[in-house]
């Protein structure tokens, strides 16, 4: 990577009449903000469907686009919505915060509507779309048949389709034809508008850094579809779930029920799975940020059912035969290695070896611990810097929520003081970082604080709901971000 920088900021976080940031009109005002800010980068989240928890961390499919952020005013210019079909609509009266109920009760039976008009114009792209997209058939019956059942987790239909027998499978793809049909292009919807926006972000000579959960939800297609692949039993009981053992942050640990990947059986095919996966990440992204990096080295296995994480054990991961079967088949694109907690010698070795940048956070550097990595000092050309990440506080969070000590030691390091403002202080230290790339949340740019917080990890609920307000992005703060990128060169002609 060359010298640059960039902005973290969700899709759903865009400002939007309709409730959820949409990939229409705003995200392509983002870019030109980005271009005038003299950026190189737009940091997303993960961009597949949410369900329970409305966590993009826990999607459905690993292929699959969110149908929440199809944007309804392109629909309508499309003749696919009439302008009267988005009339009398509530979408909430937070204009800073997503109410994913309302968008699950209220946009599918818009995106349905379009479908249906969609489909009978017999569009040739399509037509294309469905047979280059190898993920699409298993995704869309499985999100028919959920329909079909109320809902339920796979683990839960009858033995004969859970368990992907023939004559099941035959049977409900005749019965749901028409829900898969409609599932089928609201997907391509997605993906049509994906790709404008890509292609508008690349003539701005903006690059797209997408996030790669390192693992895939129990109730999703991807399992449902490839049981083979991972450490469960033929109708779903995993046998250990993953998760993070008990740190200073949370002492049960984390416990994410995650089904574990059977590395043995993916080795056997040349990693032929992750291939397919990252594949589909590069429809979507120029740069992959591998999210839980250290997984790849040893993973975190707990037995299912415990209530907690406590009673995990490291099992070693796969390693360079896996990063190796992937630098292999994408030569042509960057990854980024979320290499953050637990800094054994052996995940510092992988990270050497597998290339990658890894992670420096300006947050996380002033704990006072002997050979802390994060402290700018500290950091080398080849890693990406950020304030902090989306499982972070804003910078004035967590000034606020940090102790004492934390704080103190970033003023009397960085020099932080009330005419700069500490945000601008903290982004100060990340410009100027020898780190290739620095990465700040729109966030601390607009000096927010707790409010605007992305994620709390271990909290369920309130999580994955700010949005920015429309207007607040003048030209005035990307003059003053401009002039920052320009003055540690950080501007790429």
């Amino acid at each position: 990577m060359e010298r640059s920088s960039g902005i973290l900021l969700a899709i759903s976080s865009l400002p939007s009449k309709y409730g959820i940031g949409s990939l229409g009109e705003e995200a392509k005002s983002f870019i030109d903000f980005l271009v005038k800010a003299k950026q190189s980068y737009w940091q997303i989240l993960p961009v597949g469907p949410t369900s329970y928890g409305d966590s993009p961390y826990q999607c459905p499919s690993a292929y699959a686009g969110n149908p929440y952020f199809i944007d309804l005013d392109n629909l309508v210019k499309e003749g696919l919505l009439d302008a009267s079909d988005l009339e009398g609509l509530s979408w909430g009266d937070d204009p800073e915060r997503v109410d994913y109920g309302l968008q699950y009760t209220q946009k599918h039976p818009l995106l349905e509507k379009a479908a249906k008009r969609g489909i009978e114009k017999n569009d040739e792209g399509f037509v294309r779309f469905r047979a280059e997209n190898h993920w699409l058939s298993d995704y869309c019956l499985y999100m028919a048949l959920k329909k079909h059942f109320e809902m339920k987790p796979w683990t839960e239909w009858p033995e004969d389709i859970r368990t992907r027998k023939p004559h099941a499978l035959d049977l409900f793809r005749d019965e749901l034809a028409y829900d898969i049909e409609i599932i089928a292009y609201i997907q391509y919807l997605f993906f049509r508008q994906w790709d404008a926006v890509k292609r508008y972000a690349h003539e701005k000579h903006i690059k797209i850094i997408g996030d790669l959960p390192i693992y895939v939800a129990l109730d999703s297609a991807d399992v449902w579809a490839e049981k083979e692949f991972f450490q469960i039993d033929e109708l779903g009981v995993p046998k250990k779930v993953a998760g993070v053992p008990p740190d200073y942050f949370n002492e049960d640990g984390q416990l994410w029920g995650n089904p574990l990947y059977d590395y043995d059986r993916m080795k056997q095919d040349g990693f032929g799975w992750w291939i397919r996966r990252i594949g589909g990440c590069t429809r979507l992204y120029d740069v992959i940020r591998i999210d839980h990096f250290r997984g790849i080295e040893s993973y975190w296995a707990v037995p299912y059912g415990e209530k907690t994480a406590k009673k995990g054990e490291w099992v070693k991961g796969p390693g360079m035969d896996l990063i190796g079967a992937l630098t292999g088949w994408f030569k042509d694109i960057e990854f980024i290695a979320e290499d953050l907690g637990y800094p054994t010698e052996e995940v510092q070795k992988l990270l050497e070896d597998s290339g990658f940048p890894g992670m420096k956070v300006i947050e996380f550097a002033f704990d006072g611990t002997e050979k802390n990595m994060d402290v700018p000092h500290r950091h080398i050309r080849h890693s990406v810097c950020y304030t902090g990440t989306h499982d972070n506080a804003p910078v004035l969070g967590w000034k606020e929520s940090a102790p004492k000590e934390f704080t103190d030691r970033a003023k009397k390091y960085l020099g932080l003081n009330e005419e700069e403002g500490f945000a601008w202080g903290m982004i100060r230290a990340g410009m100027s970082s020898v780190s290739d790339l620095f990465i700040a949340q729109l966030q601390d740019y607009l000096e927010l604080g707790n409010e605007a917080r992305m994620n709390t990890p271990g909290v369920v609920g309130k999580n994955w709901q700010w949005r920015m307000k429309k207007g607040c992005l003048s030209d005035k703060l990307a003059e003053k971000i401009s002039e920052a990128t320009e003055l540690y060169g950080r501007s790429v002609k």
